[in-house]
Formats: structure tokens, sequence, C-alpha cells
């Protein structure tokens, strides 16, 4: 509380400005202090988040080119061109990010299966950042086409299903899990190519994960 001047009489002259800078003084102290904490959760923050991307986007493009190997197309986002510079002769081995290239930026990454048989075009394993109350979350998923329906006023669309891989607060983020959930996943999506037999990966993701939504393209 403000305290006052009072003059011989009792009567009350002016707020004394001390007891008002004393009262603020502390306000800015605190405000101070909350100013420093959120600037620290969000340098926290950043630097996770562009660790967790450089490690990933590395992953999805060393498995995109171990599928090469056996003649199996796939696509990635980011595309290379953007994160990515070679070595003179040294695609798809040689390669370091760009220095203006903003990892942190990055909210979605995802490997995206082209081949043309079985139903495969569109399989695909995708990492993207949500909230949940404010706070940041990570999920992996695995999305797959289920066939084709039709639709009276927006023609054919192709069905996909989606399985959850991994999924976790940052705050909980562990990268040997993920790591060990994308091994999983990918060790039988590979041997699914390797046999011509995509009920492989299928029959895989529907006995080991959670089912998630389901969406047409």
């Amino acid at each position: 509380m403000f305290g006052w001047i009072l003059s011989a009489s009792g009567i009350i002259l002016a707020p004394d400005k001390a007891g008002k800078d004393d009262w603020f003084a502390k306000l800015d102290a605190e405000l101070e202090r909350k100013t420093l904490a959120v600037s620290r959760d969000r340098d926290e923050l950043h630097m996770q988040r562009t660790r967790i991307n450089k490690a990933l986007i590395e992953d999805l493009w060393n498995i995109l080119n171990r599928f090469s190997k056996i003649s199996v197309q796939m696509t990635m986002e980011p595309t290379y061109s953007t994160y990515a510079q070679f070595e003179k002769d040294g695609f798809p081995d040689k390669w370091s990010f760009r220095p203006e290239f903003d990892l942190e930026s990055v909210t979605n990454m995802q490997l995206i299966d082209r081949s043309q048989v079985q139903g495969r075009m569109g399989d695909s394993l995708k990492v993207w950042y949500y909230s949940v109350e404010s706070a940041p979350h990570i999920r992996m998923v695995f999305d797959y086409c289920e066939g084709e329906h039709y639709y009276k006023y927006a023609g054919w669309k192709r069905i996909f299903g989606q399985f959850i891989i991994y999924d976790a607060a940052l705050n909980d983020y562990d990268e040997e899990g993920m790591h060990e959930a994308m091994r999983d996943v990918v060790l039988s999506w590979y041997e699914s190519h390797l046999r011509n037999n995509r009920d492989i990966l299928i029959n895989h993701l529907k006995e080991n994960y959670e089912k998630g939504e389901t969406f047409t393209e």
C-alpha cells in the first residue's frame, strides 16, 4: 500500500513516492525473472528441436538411400535441395547441412514410397510436432493406402489408414526409443519390398501399433 505525507494539521498532501517506487521495483524484479525464465525455456526448446530435426533428417535420408539400393523409389520432405550441400561427386553420401538452413523451423518430415505396385504409392513414415495445452509434443506415424472409394460429389478418393509409431511430449523425448521404433518399422517395410509382399508390412503394423485416424486424399 502506498504511503502518504501528512501536514501538521493532519491533512493528506500527496502520495509517498518512495512507497510507490518500492512497489514497482518489486514488480519489475518479478517481471524480469519471468522474462529470463521464458527466454531460457525458448532457448532450450530451440536447441532441442534443432538437435532432433538434425538427427531425423539424417536418418530419413540414409533410409531413402538404402531403399534405393534395391530399386525402391522414395521421396523425402524436406527435400535435400533445401537442406543439403554435397561435396563434388559426393552425392548422395558426402554432404553437410547448408549454413542458412533453419533446422529448428522444420515442423514436418516424411519419407514417401513411390512404388507403383501393390497399392504402395503414398505409404509413408511421417514425423511432426504438435501441442497439447501449449506443451510441445512429437509424433511419428505410418500412413498406408487402404484402397479407393467413389464419392458421389468428389469422385474417386484414396483411403488412408494410420498407425502411431511413436508419440511423446518433448520433455519426455527419448531418442533411443524413437530410433528403436523407426528401426522396427523400416525393417518390416524393407522386407516387404524384398519379398514383394506388402502384407508383411501391413500385418506387422496392425499387430504392433495403435491405430490412428483414417482419411482420404
